[in-house]
C-alpha cells in the first residue's frame, strides 16, 4: 500500500470534522446540533449540553431541552444565555424552550463569513497534511524505499487527491451557504 493511500483516512477525518463543525451554524430550521455542544456547568465540571439533557425539535422554529436532573435547569439556562447563539431560553420549570427568531439579512451575512472562515481553516489543514505526506514521500525516497520515478508518481497522486478534497470542501461550503441564505 502506498503512502498516499495510507494517509487518505486523515483527509477523510478532516472533511468529517468540517461537516460536524458547520452543523452548529444556524440556518432557518431548528436542529439539536445548534445547541448540543453548548458548555454547561454541571456537578462541578463543564460538560456539553448533550451530556446532561435531552434535546428535541418541537417544530421548525423551536427546540426543547429537558435536563435529566431537574436541579440543572438553571445551569442549562445560564449556559444557553452565555453561548453565542443569541437565543433567549424560556424556562417553565420542566422544559427549556428555545424559540428561534427569524434570521436577519445581517445575521445571515455574519453566518456566511463564519462559514468561509471554517472552510479556509479546513483548506489549511488539508495543505498541512499534504506537506506532511510529501515529507514522508521524500524521506522514503532518501531511504531508497522506492525510485525517483515512483516518488513523482506518488506526488502526482497526492496532488490529484488534494484537488478532490478541495472540491469536496467547496461543495460542502456551497450547500451550507445555500441553506443559510434560504428563507
Amino acid at each position: 500500500m502506498n503512502i498516499v493511500q495510507t494517509n487518505k483516512q486523515t483527509f477523510d477525518e478532516t472533511i468529517e470534522f468540517l461537516k460536524h463543525d458547520i452543523t452548529s451554524l444556524r440556518t432557518g430550521r431548528a436542529t439539536p446540533a445548534l445547541v448540543e455542544d453548548i458548555v454547561v456547568e454541571a456537578y462541578g465540571t463543564r460538560q456539553a449540553l448533550k451530556g446532561v439533557a435531552s434535546i428535541m425539535v418541537l417544530d421548525a422554529k423551536t427546540l426543547a431541552i429537558e435536563p435529566w436532573d431537574k436541579s440543572l435547569m438553571q445551569a442549562v439556562e445560564t449556559g444557553i444565555r452565555n453561548s453565542s447563539l443569541g437565543i433567549g431560553p424560556v424556562n417553565d420549570g420542566k422544559v427549556i424552550r428555545l424559540p428561534l427568531p427569524a434570521l436577519t439579512t445581517e445575521r445571515r451575512g455574519e453566518l456566511i463569513k463564519v462559514l468561509h472562515q471554517k472552510l479556509e481553516a479546513t483548506r489549511i489543514s488539508l495543505r498541512k497534511i499534504r506537506e506532511d505526506v510529501r515529507d514522508e514521500i521524500d524521506q522514503a525516497e532518501k531511504n531508497n524505499e522506492f525510485s525517483e520515478d515512483e516518488k513523482f508518481s506518488l506526488q502526482e497522486a497526492l496532488e490529484k487527491m488534494i484537488k478532490e478534497y478541495n472540491e469536496k470542501v467547496r461543495e460542502i461550503g456551497e450547500d451550507k451557504e445555500k441553506e443559510i441564505i434560504t428563507i
